[in-house]
């Protein structure tokens, strides 16, 4: 006879069911406080080092801005059209290495990563050759298309002298992304610390003292650039933290041309096609009604919103990292887990910032102008810019996770659907035919931004992570499998 209580009392294998629910809640709850703590040692002092070095361009910005008009004029176009043409090109192919060395790292190849970091080194630096000509003809270019011969020549002159600094640029990101792979951020963050505070005396003595003016800004820049990778490449050779990953110059480093080529082109498409798309709405804003304000105030807004991506790109860097280690060990199940946690930051911060950001709208704008049109302006932008802050908050980790991943072709398709067949068309459309100016550019760039942040989301929500990490360890071993490093 079946007993009463067989209804009521769970059964054994309810009872079994039950108890591996539980160990599997309590081993998610574990892993998920690991993850948290692994990815603040990463993302803390990721965000300090982006914004050092954002901070650079940013105080060369403002000593030249007293030198007058002009000075400022042509630093502040010299400063985008070598971002646009230099920078981003090079911190974009650079990303490449978070997927190559971070995978190579994870599956304890660590003499991939020595190979890697200089194949991606003598690949930037033969980039930076015919970027460097354009550099150094960018005075005629500007007058040719029809900018003041005036703003054109001091603009001209800035960017040949930044030359050298495109160089040691190109030094830099390998040897920042090689010891990212590993997590060894303190060198990173101590040495554009250094760079940072030499940077403020070292600009004031050459802007205001030599009579070099805003020359002497780019060439502070360049000389700080190139003591940075000199701290960095002593460390990688010196360090007992590098012993088994640093290599020295081989044909290996050589011949990886052409692997490290196949991930970083599309690398820098992703990034390059989004950093682009920023730079064309203030151009767009130079056609408006009244160009002043309305370019016054889109750069306001562009560089609060610049400042706080640090924040998300620290995050970003930190979940490529982990995924990327987690997916070349063969762990797709905490790869899986550092997106999720990630995911979570992302959103809190996001919350927490723009939520800041909406409440300090009266004074914002007086951090840049004291022109009340301006100040004005600038507050009715700001709900606009606290939902932008949150697409990037989002698109920033997922960014992260893609150059982990190492789907960065998926990525360029992304932001090229998202910005330009869908967010410029809409800025434009917004901007100039239904007249509502620059909060209508912003509301296309916008627009573009959750497109972008959504179709991130989806490919991300439907990554197969078993799959991810058996092709991280295909491409780490290059299709030769060791059975010791089988997916656990």
């Amino acid at each position: 006879m079946e007993s009463p209580l067989l209804g009521v009392l769970p059964s054994e294998q309810n009872r079994g069911s039950d108890e591996g629910s539980g160990k599997n809640r309590r081993r998610w709850v574990v892993e998920s406080k690991e993850e948290v703590e692994n990815l603040g040692f990463l993302a803390g002092p990721m965000v300090a080092v982006t914004l050092s070095q954002y901070l650079l361009q940013l105080i060369s910005s403002m000593m030249v801005g007293h030198l007058g008009e002009l000075s400022l004029a042509s630093t502040a176009i010299a400063t985008s059209l070598t971002g646009v043409t230099g920078f981003s090109l090079i911190i974009g192919m650079a990303s490449g290495l978070e997927t190559l060395c971070g995978q190579a790292y994870g599956a304890k190849q660590y003499q991939k990563l020595g190979n890697q970091m200089y194949s991606a080194i003598l690949s930037l630096v033969l980039v930076c050759i015919p970027i460097s000509f354009v550099w150094a003809y960018m005075g005629k270019i500007l007058t040719f298309i029809g900018q003041d011969p005036l703003i054109s020549q001091e603009a001209g002159k800035y960017a040949v002298w930044l030359i050298p600094g495109l160089f040691a640029y190109a030094v830099i990101q390998p040897l920042m992304k090689f010891l990212l792979s590993q997590s060894l951020i303190i060198p990173m963050l101590l040495s554009s610390f250094l760079a940072l505070v030499l940077h403020i005396p070292l600009c004031w003595y050459l802007v205001f003292k030599t009579g070099l003016g805003n020359v002497g800004a780019a060439l502070s820049m360049s000389v700080l650039y190139w003591l940075n990778a000199f701290i960095l490449g002593l460390y990688i050779r010196y360090s007992e933290s590098c012993k088994t990953t640093r290599s020295h110059i081989s044909k290996e480093a050589i011949t990886g041309i052409s692997e490290f080529l196949r991930i970083a082109l599309p690398s820098a498409v992703m990034i390059c096609l989004e950093w682009w798309s920023f730079e064309l709405l203030v151009l767009l804003s130079g056609l408006l009604p009244n160009p002043k304000l309305e370019t016054s105030v889109l750069s306001i807004c562009l560089t609060s919103i610049a400042c706080l991506y640090t924040i998300p790109y620290g995050l970003g860097s930190a979940v490529s990292t982990r995924v990327s280690n987690e997916l070349g060990a063969g762990n797709p199940q905490r790869a899986q887990v550092a997106v999720r946690v990630v995911l979570f930051v992302a959103v809190t911060e996001a919350i927490v910032v723009s939520v800041t950001l909406f409440a300090l709208r009266r004074v914002v704008g007086y951090a840049y102008s004291n022109e009340e049109e301006v100040v004005n302006y600038v507050m009715e932008m700001v709900p606009l810019v606290c939902i932008s802050v949150i697409m990037d908050s989002l698109q920033g980790v997922l960014s992260g996770v893609a150059r982990g991943c190492g789907w960065q072709h998926l990525g360029a398709y992304v932001n090229l659907g998202a910005f330009y067949l869908f967010g410029i068309p809409v800025a434009v459309v917004l901007g100039f035919l239904l007249h509502i100016r620059g909060k209508g550019l912003w509301i296309g760039i916008l627009c573009g931004a959750t497109v972008q942040t959504t179709l991130l989301f989806i490919i991300t929500s439907c990554t197969n992570w078993q799959q991810q990490a058996s092709m991280a360890m295909e491409r780490t071993f290059e299709g030769r499998l060791p059975l010791e490093n089988g997916l656990k």
